[in-house]
């Protein structure tokens, strides 16, 4: 058994139902988190890797473990020594809206290797980040392109 180094857990509340939320946040195009940029080689299924680019730095490479749609995902990124896993949750509330909630991870006999900088990184972010996101799954204006086919040759009455 790993012993896990550290852990971090958030959540929030989105005015998006389950089933958006979880395909909004399945689209990696929506990942929206200034400077990094995302790209995924396949789709949202177990065993498709990613990758994480930031400036100045190696590309981060990331695989997804498990997924449960509409509910769950786990995200592991492979580090020399640990493994940093993003753990996703997607709960329907009474009123139509959605829970997510998300676990960061870092395990492993040389996790201490990196817990002052994945520590920093994530505790001040997460918070934030996580608001941004859960904003975004509730912008209506997005939603309705989202869910709504749009046809090119279809004529627009006045």
């Amino acid at each position: 058994m790993t012993t896990i180094a550290w852990e971090m857990t958030h959540a929030v509340e989105t005015n998006a139902s389950p089933a958006f939320a979880w395909n909004y946040w399945t689209d990696v195009a929506n990942w929206d988190d200034p400077p990094a940029k995302f790209e995924l080689d396949g789709p949202f299924a177990s065993g498709s890797r990613g990758t994480t680019r930031l400036p100045e730095q190696e590309p981060l490479e990331w695989v997804i473990r498990e997924v449960t749609p509409p509910n769950a995902a786990t995200i592991e990124m492979q580090l020399e020594g640990a493994t940093l896993s993003f753990e996703w949750r997607f709960a329907g509330l009474a009123d139509g809206r959605t829970r997510l909630t998300q676990r960061i991870i870092l395990k492993a006999e040389k996790a201490d290797m990196y817990l002052s900088q994945v520590k920093a990184a994530f505790t001040a972010n997460l918070p934030d980040g996580m608001n941004k996101l859960a904003k975004a799954m509730a912008n209506p204006i997005r939603a309705a392109k989202a869910q709504v086919p749009i046809n090119a040759d279809r004529k627009q009455s006045p």
